[in-house]
């Protein structure tokens, strides 16, 4: 039997919010789909190297009422970043909490604005520990 990775999705509340936190994070979108009839939006956003390995953000434009406060029990979407200190850096000057900072400078959790744990992970090996991110303490949950 062969499977094939199609995408992840996840349902959000905002959707111009939760795609600029995607943005930030350096995914572009590659498909929009608008749905009069079922009356919801989808998003493709990928890594631009990665078209293949994309997150469906679905966007009902009712609302959404059936929508948990804390999606922890999803798990986490995870990305291979370039470097773990300027992404974790871009998104704080975003206002993007660092949950989990990347304080042995391979590893970080963030959320996104429909509090999905987003897992980062440094490319290749660990970089060298550095402020401020050694000394960090963990905010909230991850």
């Amino acid at each position: 039997m062969k499977i094939r990775y199609l995408h992840t999705m996840i349902r959000v509340l905002d959707l111009d919010r939760t795609v600029a936190f995607f943005n930030l994070l350096g995914l572009t979108e590659t498909r929009r789909i608008e749905n009069e009839k079922g009356r919801f939006t989808l998003v493709f956003l990928a890594p631009p190297d990665q078209p293949e390995c994309p997150v469906e953000l679905t966007w009902n434009w009712d609302g959404d009422e059936g929508l948990p406060s804390d999606s922890r029990h999803f798990g986490h979407l995870a990305y291979e970043v370039e470097n773990i200190y300027e992404i974790c850096q871009k998104l704080a000057d975003a206002g993007v909490t660092i949950n989990r900072p990347p304080r042995d400078g391979h590893m970080a959790f963030v959320r996104s604005p429909d509090n999905i744990s987003i897992e980062l992970l440094q490319q290749g090996q660990s970089l060298p520990v550095q402020e401020p991110w050694a000394s960090m303490e963990n905010t909230g949950h991850w």
